[in-house]
This record gives C-alpha cells, sequence and structure tokens, in this order.
C-alpha cells in the first residue's frame, strides 16, 4: 500500500523564504560590530552544528538574547521583514501550489511578533504562524503537532519544507511528515549531505519553484 498523498505543503521561513540579511543585519548593528563580522560568526557556528544564537553570545558573552531584543523593540531597533526579504522564487511557487489544490502554510521557529510581520506581506498561503505564538519549537515534536492541527490534515500529507537538517528534516520525518531539503542558507548549503539529512528527506531540491512539479505526481 502507497504512502498517502501530499495534501497540505508548510514551509520553514528563515533561509526557506525568507533571507536572513535583515535579522543578522538588525543584530549587528544593534550589538555594534561590522555586519561581515556577525556574518562569519554565523559561518563559523553553523559549521560547528552549533544553535546560530552562539554567534550572539561569542559577540557579547551572557547576552540575555530575549531582553536584548526587547531593548532594541523599545528603541525602534525591532525586527523588520519586507518584501525585499522573501526570495524571488517563494510567491511564484505558493501560488502555483494553492493553484493545484493543496493547502499552503508558513510557519517557523520565529517569534510571535515575526508571525504579524509575515502576515503584512499577504503571501499566497491558507495561514503563517510561529514557534513564538505556540510555544514549542523545532525540533520539538510538540511543534509538529501543532503543526498538524493548525493544518487541519495528519502529519502523513503534510511536506514540510526547510533547510536545516535536524530541525526540519530529521524532526519532521520522526514525526511523520514528509519533507523536503532545501539547499539554501548556511545550513542547508553546509549540510546538505549530512547523512541523516538524506536519509530523512523525501525530495531535495535548490529552488522551491520546483515542488509543484515534484507534488504534481505524488
Amino acid at each position: 500500500m502507497g504512502r498517502a498523498a501530499v495534501n497540505a505543503v508548510v514551509f520553514d521561513v528563515g533561509e526557506t523564504i525568507m533571507k536572513d540579511d535583515t535579522y543578522w543585519g538588525g543584530w549587528a548593528d544593534w550589538l555594534g560590530v561590522p555586519r561581515h563580522t556577525l556574518s562569519a560568526l554565523v559561518g563559523d557556528v553553523t559549521a560547528r552544528g552549533l544553535d546560530n544564537a552562539e554567534a550572539l553570545r561569542v559577540v557579547k558573552p551572557g547576552i540575555d538574547i530575549e531582553a536584548e531584543r526587547a531593548a532594541r523593540g523599545a528603541e525602534g531597533c525591532g525586527e523588520s521583514i519586507s518584501e525585499s526579504d522573501l526570495y524571488d522564487d517563494v510567491r511564484p511557487a505558493l501560488a502555483a501550489l494553492r493553484a493545484a489544490g493543496k493547502w499552503v502554510g508558513v510557519t517557523g521557529n520565529q517569534t510571535a511578533r515575526a508571525a504579524q510581520l509575515l502576515r503584512k506581506l499577504n503571501l499566497p498561503a491558507d495561514a503563517v504562524a510561529t514557534s513564538g505564538e505556540w510555544g514549542p519549537a523545532k525540533p520539538d515534536r510538540a511543534f509538529f503537532v501543532r503543526l498538524c492541527g493548525w493544518s487541519g490534515f495528519p502529519a502523513q500529507q503534510i511536506a514540510y519544507v526547510g533547510d536545516h537538517p535536524a530541525n526540519d528534516i530529521v524532526a519532521g520525518r520522526a514525526a511523520g511528515l514528509r519533507t523536503v531539503h532545501i539547499r539554501r542558507g548556511p545550513w542547508g548549503f553546509r549540510h546538505a549531505d549530512d547523512p541523516d539529512l538524506c536519509a530523512a528527506a523525501d525530495w531535495r531540491i535548490r529552488s522551491l519553484i520546483e515542488l509543484p512539479g515534484i507534488l504534481a505526481f505524488d
């Protein structure tokens, strides 16, 4: 008996639909270091398989990230997301999937404010949410359980698209979802050939525009 058809496609946010340039650039400006310096540190911790937040702790040891985030907001230097932050293939890919009858969602490990900003972009998606709104974050299985209830589809009918091998692909597969790895962003490129990722990914792509064609036959 074959696998269930994919009826819902859900996208991670950072470095899947959205470039992280503005995000890290904002942190570099706030902490008073050149943007290239923080970018290089993000690359270093990525190569070592560490959480990206470790780059902030290198710049400012002992940093309370949530407190700093609140301070940035109070000073008018908080998160910002605009159309220019989206990858060029996002709108056409999401629109094509919806036209093909797929339910389309966007959710990842971002703040509640990020969810509000993403909704203002009016993406061709049925729903947008973030871990900041839900509570559990990837790779916690509870995140994917919440995702399933949010979408209204069982795990085996959902394809989760992301760049991070552990948070998106391995964790998504362990929760019963179909998984799509996109070779994009530091994690997507650096760990593209990770054996665990290769074993857990149902599909591996370089552009979101590949998805409608791939899923048309699933």
